[in-house]
């Protein structure tokens, strides 16, 4: 299976420090955002790889690239660990870049992925502004659910009701305790026009006929070709509850609080940063 990472957006709830930076390289403690949805991807078993892009997210493609001049830096200084790592990240996978022209919605952002995915059957698609951390990749979930069911699949968790206008939202009908029928979805809907609160985070596996579907979607919400609008087509689409946890990375508050908690899991820091915590707490309370 192929994967697909949209990252053409234009981060401007990040501004000004997206100016001149993809949000998806905003560092999540001391990797960018996008290095960890490409690890999942590679977890999954998936080794083929589309990157959308845009203007101004040629680092994006520098970053897993090869470094010569900075590996022969590392390797001459004896900094081997760091050369180990900086060359395990061009050697990930195979991945390929293509431009979305136009900012026309995360719709159309997929419908620039039809040429690389042409003759798949199905495809995975990680957006790359969300993390997703389990013991088995998210990713993976939804490929082995497709599998056993044949059909579309998407991750889904509950969010707070008031928070379901962030989100596309799914009209769920229980099938099992973790999978559900989706009858129907929308794109942010208000709290109380939201048929659930099971909202989308940013994982799919989608049947090559999705094409179809968005090149007959008009625009929607904010004027945009909306994904989950042309996802309503599709034949039959599963929702699945994902069973990990999720790291929206697409506003500055929950990036600072994702950075934090996983500094806090490196042995090394763990202690420095919560002592530092605590004596800003001190000063402020």
């Amino acid at each position: 299976m192929k994967a697909v990472i949209p990252a053409a957006g234009l981060g401007t709830r990040f501004l000004p420090v997206t100016k001149a930076q993809p949000k998806e390289m905003l560092p999540v403690y001391d990797k960018p955002t996008i290095q960890y949805v490409v690890e999942e991807a590679v977890a999954s078993g998936i080794d083929d790889i589309l990157i959308v892009t845009g203007k101004g997210k040629r680092s994006i493609e520098d970053h897993f690239d090869k470094s010569f001049e900075l590996e022969y830096f590392l390797e001459k200084n004896g900094k081997h660990e760091l050369l180990e790592s900086v060359e395990k990240i061009s050697e990930l996978a195979d991945i390929y870049y293509v431009r979305q022209k136009e900012q026309r919605g995360l719709g159309d952002a997929i419908y620039c992925a039809k040429k690389h995915v042409d003759g798949e059957e199905v495809f995975a698609v990680l957006l790359g502004d969300t993390i997703t951390i389990s013991d088995i990749p998210c990713t993976r979930q939804l490929m082995d659910t497709y599998e056993e069911y044949g059909s579309s699949v998407i991750a889904v968790e509950k969010v707070p009701k008031e928070k379901v206008e962030m989100y596309g939202v799914i009209k769920p009908k229980t099938l099992t305790e973790d999978l559900y029928i989706v009858e129907d979805l929308v794109e942010k809907p208000s709290p109380e026009e939201a048929p659930s609160n099971f909202a989308i985070i940013g994982r799919y596996v989608l049947e090559n006929e999705i094409f179809d579907h968005i090149e007959n979607t008009s625009p929607g919400v904010g004027g945009e070709i909306q994904l989950t609008d042309a996802m309503r087509f599709l034949d039959r689409i599963y929702g699945y509850v994902f069973n990990g946890k999720t790291y929206d990375i697409g506003n500055k508050i929950d990036w600072l609080k994702t950075s934090i908690e996983f500094a806090l899991e490196d042995e090394g820091i763990k202690e420095d940063i919560i002592d530092h915590l605590k004596e800003l707490l001190n000063e402020r309370v």
